[in-house]
């Protein structure tokens, strides 16, 4: 009989964790169950807007893999704008989680768990689209795992497919400290999200909830050049980077960056 694990553990010195296989454990189901919380649907609805979804259409995409479901959100609002989704995530009690999230919003989604190195064995099919949102692709601690991550997805897509992944502003993070408008990302209003180590190879944030719970989680602080980089290196061949949903500059201080990467230059 399958018991889920309810509580975290990194051992006796949390800041030295710095392995890609870490995600699986953290996500708990105490964590997990509480991520809602921290998301906050309708508020991240607004604040959001149909910005994937225009992008998204504005290329002509409609079949989407979403390699970072967590616990729904996106693939819901995709599904329900149209577009043909397909959801996955390296944990487990993560899908379980967006499955319930999806019957009770009123659709099914199509759920595969699977680890981004090895995407392409248990996702079969070419995409018009992927997108790994959530700041997820800081879970990747390893440069060869990053960049085979980015080989699966560029594989999986068609030949004028497009990525778009996101990722924390981890440059003013790591150059002048913690800051956070909570104006798009983790918009609840009851739950405190901040790093309690920082340094060039490790965030780990602590995520404090209204019943006195505290999850932690260890990222991998990606510098938005040298992500860019990475993508650029990975193949693809047009490149273009919001700020907090704007156009680079009209935002100057943003929480996150969001990269669309092309496999082809295209035309738009």
């Amino acid at each position: 009989m399958f018991v889920p694990n309810t509580t975290q553990d990194y051992g006796d010195n949390p800041i030295a964790v710095r392995e890609t296989d870490t995600y699986v454990s953290e996500y708990v189901r105490g964590f997990v169950e509480k991520w809602d919380e921290l998301i906050d649907w309708n508020q991240r609805a607004k604040s959001e807007g149909r910005f994937f979804i225009d992008v998204l259409k504005a290329r002509g995409k409609k079949s989407v893999l979403d390699v970072a479901t967590g616990t729904g959100f996106h693939s819901v609002q995709l599904l329900k704008a149209g577009f043909d989704v397909t959801s996955v995530d390296g944990s487990a009690e993560m899908l379980a989680k967006a499955f319930e999230n999806g019957c009770n919003q009123g659709v099914v989604l199509k759920t595969i768990h699977a680890d981004w190195r090895q995407l392409n064995r248990g996702v079969r099919g070419k995409f018009d689209a992927i997108i790994c949102l959530g700041n997820s692709f800081t879970h990747l601690f390893d440069e060869n795992d990053r960049r085979r991550a980015l080989a699966e997805f560029y594989a999986a897509l068609k030949h004028d497919g497009i990525l778009i992944l996101d990722q924390r502003n981890y440059d003013r993070i790591l150059d002048e400290g913690f800051a956070s408008k909570h104006k798009y990302y983790y918009c609840g209003d009851k739950v405190v999200a901040e790093p309690v180590h920082i340094d060039e190879g490790l965030a780990r944030f602590e995520y404090s909830f209204p019943d006195g719970s505290r999850h932690n989680l260890n990222m991998f602080p990606l510098r938005k050049d040298y992500t860019r980089r990475l993508l650029r290196e990975a193949g693809f061949q047009k490149l273009h980077s919001y700020g907090d949903f704007q156009e680079e500059g009209e935002e100057t201080d943003p929480d996150f960056f969001i990269h669309v990467a092309e496999k082809s230059y295209g035309t738009n």
